[in-house]
């Protein structure tokens, strides 16, 4: 019996003690919960409570709130306070160590996030090379027999990296057409590739740097290299909307062959390569748009601008159209448009080529 006795003396001890240490939350109803607060976005709170797990209550359906354990709290203005918060006459009271009591209006919150939470959010901000990644692969094929016989592979790759002050982009696309009942068999391969850092001034402004890489056979580019630098701006950034504008300085290195000479009818056809170099200075100008639609559908395009300021009166345009809708968590349909203009192709090429894929999307995030 006295067995019996301690054991339920215990027990309730026990129970008391973890009510006692943990967070509380009091409803304007009357309802009392308690768990531990995880965090908040300034309008919903959520409790992780035993019997129910994580709970998300209004936040303007809360009367007070007393915790136990140090909560990191982001008020109007962008100040953090850090400690135990307690709820009084509709003010918050953050019991820091190094500033005494911090008080607020409830209306002032705009995050509030615990040790845990605090510390995940820390590790998105400043993650490691080797972490924080996402992008996708997207691949599109198409193939045609009887009166043509043509093969069509269009893949592209992109990967982020970004942090709270500066962002890492890797990407590359190639398309390839082949017609085996013509010659030559190769309709059109386009080839580009690039990267580019970021980093950001402040909320505003940011530097960059970028290599970009491009072949084309439709245009006989052998390779073009731009290398760049400058400044950009920050018009718009918010969740569903990134609208930049860049400007900057670019060296540009060019190899056209020229496409192919053909021999007389009489001798046997072969091809033979001769080409031109170009070397120059050139401006980079450039727009970049980002837009959310909905939950599923995002929409890219971007347009850059360079003109020759070694040959007045040359320049190339690039501009891009593109949207990924999702399927599932990691698979999407993309349709991606693309336009490439050159003032002063070489000779028996046009100035400018159209390019359309469609396709599936494989995204990821490590």
């Amino acid at each position: 019996m006295l067995r019996r006795f301690v054991v339920f003396t215990l027990m309730s001890f026990l129970g008391l003690s973890s009510a006692l240490f943990a967070d509380q939350v009091t409803l304007k109803n009357g309802d009392r919960l308690t768990g531990t607060v995880v965090k908040s976005d300034g309008k919903t709170l959520v409790l992780h409570t035993e019997a129910a797990g994580d709970v998300t209550i209004q936040l303007a359906a809360i009367q007070e709130i007393k915790t136990e354990q140090e909560l990191h709290v982001t008020l109007k203005g962008g100040k953090t306070a850090v400690g135990p918060v307690t709820t009084t006459d509709g003010k918050l009271e953050i019991a820091t160590k190094t500033a005494g009591t911090v008080e607020a209006p409830k209306d002032d919150i705009t995050l509030i996030r615990n040790d845990a939470e605090q510390t995940a959010f820390d590790k998105t901000m400043h993650p490691g090379l080797r972490h924080g990644w996402t992008g996708g692969a997207n691949v599109g094929f198409s193939v045609a027999r009887g009166n043509s016989e043509t093969e069509n592979l269009a893949l592209a790759f992109n990967a982020v990296h970004a942090s709270l002050n500066d962002k890492i982009t890797l990407y590359a696309s190639s398309i390839d057409t082949t017609n085996n009942l013509a010659t030559p068999s190769t309709v059109a391969n386009v080839n580009t590739g690039g990267l580019r850092y970021d980093r950001n001034v402040n909320p505003r402004l940011f530097v960059f740097g970028a290599a970009d890489f491009q072949s084309n056979a439709l245009q006989y580019l052998d390779l073009r290299s731009v290398y760049t630098g400058g400044f950009g701006f920050h018009a718009i950034k918010s969740d569903k909307t990134t609208l930049n504008f860049l400007g900057g300085l670019n060296y540009t290195h060019e190899t056209y062959s020229n496409g192919a000479e053909i021999l007389p009818a009489t001798t046997p056809i072969s091809y033979q390569s001769y080409g031109v170099t170009h070397r120059f200075t050139a401006l980079t100008l450039g727009q970049e748009l980002n837009q959310k639609l909905g939950k599923s559908t995002v929409v890219t395009e971007n347009f850059y601008f360079y003109p020759n300021l070694q040959q007045t009166g040359e320049y190339r345009e690039i501009f891009n159209l593109g949207t990924v809708t999702k399927i599932s968590k990691w698979l999407g349909w993309q349709n991606q448009f693309g336009q490439v203009y050159v003032s002063n192709p070489p000779t028996g090429s046009k100035n400018t080529d159209l390019i359309f894929t469609t396709g599936l999307n494989f995204s990821f995030a490590h």
